[in-house]
């Protein structure tokens, strides 16, 4: 709560702007945010009294009470409300501008997180690439659920997502490559589901489940055309690449995002007999606003556009 200004500290104490401790403005911009003394000295690690002293060398520079005392309470006065504004805008800029002078002399680091089919099938194999192409950025590939957003894990710099993207307040996201997902399996058990498909008839094959995406079988015939199809039998696994490993262990038919599973597709371990359906929304790299323009997360924009060149959904950008 602001007050109004306490009576002015004597005439002739105010100096030069520039003479204002840095020390002493950020304490003062502590107690402005927590609200009161000792709160202050808790975020700043030092004794209540060294809070008390900066802020009456403040005061002494300028001249004017930026605070009102209440007993062993006190609030920002008229002045130090405007001034508790203007300090906090200046110490955002010379802290944003003191990170980029010494990241311009340092390779920055990238917390990256990625869902973990995509990270091991697509993400990983390319890793080698992305270290030589942007040799200034440490990446840290972190594994992540399918549905996890930037919200739930604070300790991220990025995330990619797929087709499970819905947008969040103050986070940007920029496509960079199409989401295609199909029901695969082993060729042995493809076939089976291929028959069928033209049969109509219950297919002697299992349906694999991730629990974590379990709406993609459904999704699957829904947005193929597909009649749907009745399954032997059916298998819930806790994950995606769980699924998938018990897909490529035989066991049945899985519905999975391609990119996630490209390494088997080349090599025939796992086909998609009925063919794959575009996702609309694409993966997308997803970052906070406030980040969106910084280098680091710029040349991984930049690096993961053209990775996914030709592959990128209209209007997904």
């Amino acid at each position: 709560m602001a007050m109004k200004d306490a009576s002015p500290l004597p005439a002739g104490r105010a100096r030069s702007a520039a003479s204002l401790p840095l020390n002493a403005l950020r304490v003062f911009d502590a107690v402005a945010r927590r609200g009161s003394l000792r709160a202050a000295a808790e975020e700043l690690r030092v004794v209540p009294g060294a809070v008390r002293q900066q802020m009456a060398s403040l005061e002494d520079n300028l001249g004017v009470a930026l605070l009102a005392r209440d007993g062993g309470r006190v609030a920002l006065t008229d002045s130090g409300r405007r001034f508790a504004d203007a300090v906090a805008v200046a110490l955002d800029i010379l802290t944003r501008a003191a990170d980029e002078i010494a990241d311009a002399g340092r390779r920055q680091r990238v917390r990256l997180g990625a869902p973990m089919p995509l990270a091991a099938n697509w993400l990983m194999p390319r890793l080698p690439q992305l270290m030589a192409d942007l040799p200034a950025l440490e990446i840290d590939i972190v594994p992540v659920d399918v549905a996890l957003t930037l919200a739930d894990r604070p300790d991220l710099d990025a995330l990619i997502a797929g087709g499970e993207y819905r947008p969040l307040p103050d986070i940007a996201a920029f496509g960079f490559m199409a989401d295609e997902f199909g029901l695969v399996g082993t060729p042995a058990e493809a076939e089976k589901l291929q028959l069928a498909a033209r049969a109509g008839k219950v297919a002697a094959t299992t349906a694999i489940i991730a629990r974590d995406v379990a709406y993609l079988l459904d999704d699957w015939f829904r947005e193929s055309g597909t009649l749907p199809l009745r399954f032997h039998k059916r298998f819930e696994a806790e994950t995606l690449d769980l699924a998938i490993a018990a897909a490529k262990a035989g066991l049945g038919i899985v519905a999975a995002p391609r990119a996630s599973i490209e390494r088997e597709l080349a090599g025939g371990a796992l086909v998609a007999p009925l063919g794959f359906v575009a996702r609309p929304v694409g993966y997308r790299l997803c970052c906070r606003s406030m980040d969106a323009e910084g280098k680091a997360i710029a040349a991984l924009r930049t690096w993961l556009a053209r990775e996914g060149a030709g592959n990128l959904p209209a209007g997904a950008e």
